[in-house]
């Protein structure tokens, strides 16, 4: 027997009309606003959950200045049948969601708080470097069509020969030194 919470309408903060409310509200957890109505019919928005996570709930609804009250909600685990399978499948279904709505929200935090700790004045990209980059794109296409010009390798061939004969007089000097015997005088 675990104890878990439901987060229930309580009623509206002042200054705050239930439209707005709704649609607040439909935003941030992005669900249709007829579910989000129907929790001001005192029926659940949110499974079933453990008080720490209710809570987090109820400060969600308080951001948007919905009031909310926690109702406790013991589980037992009766004999199964098989109309207790579906709403056990039902229920998990809702957990699933319930969970991934309430992490789409702890990322929606992060990211909030991320952006206030950037400084204000930010680079924002100039418009006109985006368009540069377009006509950049377009100008590679057509140096991509373009015939590779050849050129002669005359100088690449003199060059190698020029490093040949220079070895080969390297190596005649090293084999016979006494050839090169007149260079010393």
């Amino acid at each position: 027997m675990t104890e878990n919470f439901r987060v229930m309408y309580a009623g509206l903060a002042q200054d705050i009309e239930q439209s707005n409310a709704i649609k607040q509200l439909a935003v941030k957890l992005k669900a249709p606003e007829s579910k989000v109505a129907a929790f001001f019919e005192n029926k659940p928005l949110f499974a079933p959950c453990e008080k720490e996570k209710a809570l987090k709930q109820a400060k969600l609804l308080a951001s948007v200045g919905i009031k909310s009250k926690l109702q406790p909600i013991t589980n037992n685990t009766p004999a199964v049948s098989s109309s207790d399978t579906t709403n056990q499948r039902d229920e998990r279904i809702f957990n699933a969601l319930d969970y991934i709505t309430s992490s789409l929200i702890r990322i929606e935090e992060k990211l909030d708080d991320l952006e206030q700790r950037l400084p204000a004045t930010t680079q924002q990209p100039d418009p006109d470097e985006g368009d540069e980059w377009q006509t950049d794109d377009l100008l590679l296409d057509e140096e991509l069509t373009t015939p590779i010009k050849k050129r002669s390798n005359m100088l690449l061939y003199s060059l190698i020969a020029m490093v040949v004969v220079l070895l080969v007089v390297l190596g005649l000097s090293f084999a016979f030194p006494d050839l090169f015997s007149f260079m010393d005088n």
